[in-house]
């Protein structure tokens, strides 16, 4: 299973936030024809510095992209998002318990075997909140605990709550090896897991080199050690600049990039391979910290009121969006139901104007709203990797809360930078533009409530009472059952303005001299087939 391009979140995208978006799909055209060739190398291009690669401490789209070429999980999705084996031949569960069987014959990246007791030990430290590690919650339930029978090859999981879709949750954790789990500092710039490649240069800012394992077995579907037309070598090369990959593609510098923005019109004229994920881009949050005027429902009503957001998802994904419907990723979600669109409020500057003229906040010199001698003035993030749209987003942001009277400060910030000022609570934010991508909606509660960084996930300090309760029900059924309630979860978090959910794009992830798939929003390794 992949997770999150989430945060920023998911993805995105392939811009690299948080969780991992669905694959939709795509057309197989010129870039991917030709027959299969041996010895290659693959190049891909990836929009930000992964930074820490441990992967239990990140939600870094763009991290699990690189973690995923060095670690596997219990279970894969395919791309129609059923679960398929991974480490685990077979499992079974329920909302509070599951049981993993792992296959025969995995190895570590050494050499090693991989036991039963090694997954466990990996279950069971991030369900331990005291490790603060950011998979807890999204993964693994808080309080989870695991064992491992190493003569029958199984894991157990329990967990003090029930969890609705718990053995597919569990299932999607990379699970790192034992000398990985003792010596945590080895995973920072290299990697000690079960994947097809290891680490074998980290250049940060620059590029990540890794070659494969030729011992690797047990990859997902139909995958063989002997399947024709592997790469023997990948580089993962940072390139910030969109316009920059697509013209890497196009001289075939490159293999590989996921493109976002404009760029993506005349590489689809040049009949590349492709492959697409859908996921959510406009989403708008609001700081909830005590004391900020945006932890006022009212206030944060008066600013959503004052966007046009149809428009604004216009800018953000070049006309080419559609409104969201939902807070899980477009497609993938097991849940149908459309949350947002009668939850938004409409278009309606004048309301908006009347609500801040009630709340205190009077017109003072140059238009900018004061209450108390206190300038009415705001800092809204978006992130700079996803490509050139959000500039033009966050200016029409700007322009718009101008007009209601707000002064607003854009900041522009790489995924490393929204991961301190605002995913760690480090920084001083009111809004922002932030992408989160995630298949399950189970895989929300930890950013949707619960405790605040750096405690927690949490990061927009989100305190919704209907929210908790629903999830609360929801959690007690097990699959889609439960969608109701998990529905009306959703719900209330868009009514309160809580988060702002607006548009989805379609993120295709163009190939050169290659084939590939996609799961949730990620390459998936196995599948590549360098072409002649």
């Amino acid at each position: 299973m992949r997770s999150a391009h989430t945060l920023v979140l998911a993805g995105t995208l392939a811009a690299g936030l948080v969780l991992s978006a669905c694959d939709s799909g795509g057309s197989t055209p010129a870039g991917g024809a030709g027959k299969t060739v041996e010895g290659r190398t693959f190049t891909m291009a990836i929009s930000a510095d992964p930074g820490n690669l441990d992967p239990h401490f990140t939600s870094l789209s763009v991290t699990q992209q690189v973690d995923w070429f060095m670690y596997d999980a219990l279970v894969n999705l395919d791309p129609e998002g059923t679960m398929v084996p991974g480490l685990a031949e077979k499992w079974e569960g329920t909302t509070t318990k599951a049981t993993y069987t792992l296959r025969k014959g995995v190895t570590c990246a050494d050499g090693s075997p991989l036991t039963a007791s090694t997954v466990a030990e990996n279950i069971s430290f991030v369900g331990d909140p005291a490790n603060k590690s950011s998979r807890i919650g999204v993964y693994v339930p808080p309080g989870a605990k695991a064992t491992g029978d190493d003569a029958a090859g199984t894991v157990t999981v329990t967990v003090p709550t029930p969890d609705a879709f718990l053995a597919r949750n569990v299932g999607g954790l990379h699970i790192v090896c034992a000398k990985g789990l003792k010596n945590r500092t080895l995973l920072k710039q290299a990697g000690d897991g079960t994947g097809m490649f290891t680490m074998t240069e980290a250049v940060p800012g620059d590029h990540y080199t890794l070659e494969r394992r030729k011992d690797y077995a047990w990859g997902p579907g139909d995958f063989k050690a002997d399947q024709q037309g592997l790469p023997d070598k990948v580089v993962l090369r940072v390139v910030a600049n969109e316009t920059t990959s697509a013209n890497l593609l196009v001289s075939r510098e490159i293999n590989a990039a996921a493109i976002a923005g404009p760029d993506k019109q005349r590489l689809q004229g040049q009949k590349l391979f492709q492959r697409e994920a859908s996921s959510p881009l406009g989403e708008l949050w609001y700081n909830q910290k005590a004391g900020l005027p945006t932890a006022d429902p009212a206030f944060r009503k008066a600013l959503t009121q004052a966007l046009d957001l149809a428009q604004l998802g216009k800018v953000l994904t070049s006309g080419t969006g559609k409104p969201t419907t939902s807070l899980v990723a477009r497609g993938m979600s097991p849940c149908t139901e459309d949350t947002v669109t009668a939850n938004l409020p409409a278009h309606d500057l004048a309301a908006a104007k009347s609500a801040l003229d009630a709340a205190g906040w009077a017109a003072g010199a140059g238009g900018v709203r004061q209450k108390g001698g206190t300038k009415l003035a705001l800092t809204f993030y978006y992130p700079s990797s996803v490509g050139p749209t959000l500039q033009s987003a966050g200016e029409l942001v700007q322009k718009a809360w101008r007009d209601l009277g707000v002064e607003l400060t854009l900041k522009a910030a790489s995924t490393a930078e929204i991961g301190t000022a605002i995913l760690s609570g480090q920084g001083t934010w009111h809004a922002a533009i932030i992408p989160l991508t995630v298949s399950l909606p189970s895989q929300l509660v930890p950013f949707l409530s619960g405790p605040t960084p750096p405690n927690g996930n949490n990061f927009a300090g989100i305190k919704n009472p209907a929210y908790t309760a629903a999830v609360q029900k929801a959690s007690a059924i097990a699959g889609t059952d439960g969608c109701p309630q998990w529905a009306a979860a959703e719900k209330a978090l868009v009514a309160a303005q809580d988060v702002v959910p607006f548009v989805d794009a379609t993120i295709p992830t163009f190939g050169q001299g290659v084939s590939f798939e996609l799961a949730q929003g990620s390459l998936v390794p196995a599948s590549l087939r360098m072409l002649g």
